[in-house]
């Protein structure tokens, strides 16, 4: 199966769910451009035909190789590397020949540089048919596109030409036993030698690829504060230039419930030789910057595994006959799929649109930091897009990976006890959907982050935020000849915006006469209380911005107003148990 030219909802999307108008400006400026395109259209076919040469690629090969992967697992680990098996190299072999790790590498290196937003599609297609291989696969090109950011020209010229050819890739090395999310507890420990180096001494766990070759690790200076403040970031090598022996060493390689196809290691550093990267003590906002994308990437990892969970079992109900017809033709799992199958294209339609908005601000990003400039457009633009980014990231990794969890303990229950038995993939399915759940951030994690900027927000601007809920009435939508779908959005809307406002005044606590002085009431104390419901309130966030989404999308077509009416069924009761809850839980009446 081609998992692009087969599936008409992706090719739908490719179409129209990405703004290419924006993205093609900005990659490609003036035509003819150096690789030959005449226009626009030129360079969005041949977008699209590289999609349907991975989208083959992983819905054949990759396909086989995932099952053997889960069989046989990643490789091992010999005298401190780890060693691929034959299955993982065959991986790597091919991939080097359809040259997808220089996807979105800069040219000069010989990569491809098109749009992020291709390679975050193709990551998606590998995690379809194998989330250990789409993990194993992207430490290669995000060590490439972090080289190039942060690595001197010497390390980009000598290594990032590796990372394209397949010869090294890495890893993030943030984990340490006993820190977990709270990075002020981290212990190893960074010291500045008379060459400017650094030697790093202490260990990381839970490390995917972390015998890539490369990593970025977080530390402290000795002398540093033991706060976030005090963490740098460094890059290490672990076979270093003019160093005998290796540079750090791979303990071991993690015996996981799941993915056990991707090398997820213990890593010790002793007297390890390491780089500054960027400032001392701006290792963590450093980190942050990184987050962004490969959360959003994580989330897509989530979107694969549910596609072939719900794909998967799709075909299963559609030829397993019961009581005379196929079981997909009996009422309650009629539904049950139709369900299903509503939320995961609405969710690959908000990831879709948010990574087309990311696409645009990490462009403008990247231009801003090899520069130092940007146009007054592209200064707009990039406002606009990072305020996206923002607000979307925590919401697409809460909501993926939390759906891809339960969506797939469904796909198992569509096939009843033959679900439960290694002989049919969906047990996988499931077992892997727990990866992406608890990587780059728990799920609690991700609430936290976004209650905190709605809270910043409401401090930064608060007669926005408030004027927003108070002014901002449905009945405006009656006025400009909206379509019902955008009515109905607004509706949902305007009620969810209430129900929030109410949220935030019984927790918070606000004096009378101080009501637009939001740092007054948002002290410690009231938004502890407020904590609690960060998780239902990502979720209410998170249903949202999907509706907002299909109602755009509805706007350019209107065969997706359909999608629209569905999603907004399946969730209102979602949305009216989340506003029960916060009722009860705060006596709040709004």
């Amino acid at each position: 199966m081609n998992y692009y030219s087969d599936e008409s909802e992706w090719k739908w999307l490719f179409k129209n769910g990405i703004d290419w108008d924006s993205i093609v400006n900005l990659y490609y400026p003036s035509f003819p451009t150096e690789d030959g395109f005449e226009t626009k259209e030129d360079v969005i076919q041949f977008l699209e035909e590289l999609l349907t040469q991975t989208g083959e690629w992983a819905g054949t090969s990759v396909k086989e190789i995932g099952e053997l992967l889960n069989k046989d697992g990643a490789g091992e680990v010999v005298d401190g590397r780890t060693v691929p098996g034959p299955h993982l190299q065959r991986l790597y072999k091919e991939a080097a020949e359809l040259s997808v790790y220089g996807l979105p590498l800069p040219r000069k290196f010989e990569g491809l540089e098109v749009p992020c937003s291709i390679y975050m599609m193709f990551i998606g297609q590998l995690a379809r048919s194998c989330m250990s291989s789409s993990s194993q696969i992207a430490f290669f090109t995000s060590m490439g596109e972090m080289i190039h950011r942060y690595c001197d020209k010497e390390t980009q010229e000598r290594l990032i030409p590796k990372v394209i050819s397949g010869e090294i890739s890495g890893s993030m090395n943030l984990t340490e036993p006993g820190c977990g999310s709270d990075l002020g507890m981290m212990k190893t420990s960074a010291t500045l030698q008379e060459d400017g180096t650094y030697l790093l001494n202490g260990s990381k766990i839970f490390i995917t690829n972390g015998g890539g070759g490369v990593a970025f690790v977080l530390a402290k200076v000795k002398g540093d504060a033991d706060d976030l403040s005090g963490i740098s970031m460094f890059f290490i090598e672990q076979d270093h230039p003019g160093k005998e022996g290796l540079n750090f060493v791979v303990a071991k390689n993690e015996d996981k419930m799941g993915m056990t196809g991707s090398f997820t290691t213990e890593i010790v550093y002793e007297n390890s030789v390491a780089k500054l990267v960027g400032e001392q003590g701006k290792g963590f906002k450093y980190m942050l910057y990184l987050m962004n994308e490969a959360r959003i990437c994580v989330g897509i990892q989530a979107l694969g595994v549910i596609e072939a969970s719900l794909g998967y079992a799709r075909e299963y109900a559609e030829g397993r006959m019961q009581f005379g017809k196929p079981i997909s033709e009996l009422p309650l799992m009629k539904r049950n799929l139709e369900d299903f199958e509503t939320e995961r294209d609405a969710l690959r339609a908000l990831i879709v649109d948010t990574v087309s908005k990311f696409d645009q601000f990490l462009y403008l990003e990247n231009k801003k930091q090899t520069t130092g400039d940007l146009s007054s457009e592209e200064k707009i633009l990039f406002d606009d897009m990072w305020l996206w980014t923002r607000k979307r990231t925590p919401l697409i990794k809460y909501y993926a990976c939390e759906a891809a969890t339960t969506l797939t303990q469904r796909a198992i229950q569509v096939l009843g006890g033959y679900g439960y038995m290694k002989e049919y993939p969906v047990e996988r399915f499931h077992r892997d959907s727990f990866g992406p759940l608890l990587y780059e951030g728990t799920s609690q994690i991700q609430a936290l982050m976004a209650l905190k900027d709605i809270i910043k927000y409401a401090i930064k601007d608060p007669k926005s935020f408030f004027g927003n809920v108070f002014f901002k009435h449905p009945g405006t939508k009656l006025l400009t000849g909206a379509e019902e779908w955008n009515k109905e959005f607004s509706s949902v809307h305007y009620r969810f915006k209430k129900k929030m406002l109410g949220l935030l005044f019984v927790s918070l606590k606000p004096e009378a006469s101080k009501m637009l002085d939001f740092k007054n009431w948002a002290n410690e104390d009231n938004v502890n209380s407020l904590m609690e419901h960060a998780e239902t309130l990502c979720q209410a966030l998170s249903y949202m911005e999907t509706l907002r989404v299909l109602a755009e999308h509805a706007d350019k077509d209107n065969s997706r107003a359909a999608l629209f009416h569905r999603y907004k069924t399946l969730v209102a009761p979602r949305l009216e148990g989340i506003y029960m809850d916060w009722k009860l839980r705060t006596g709040a009446t709004s």
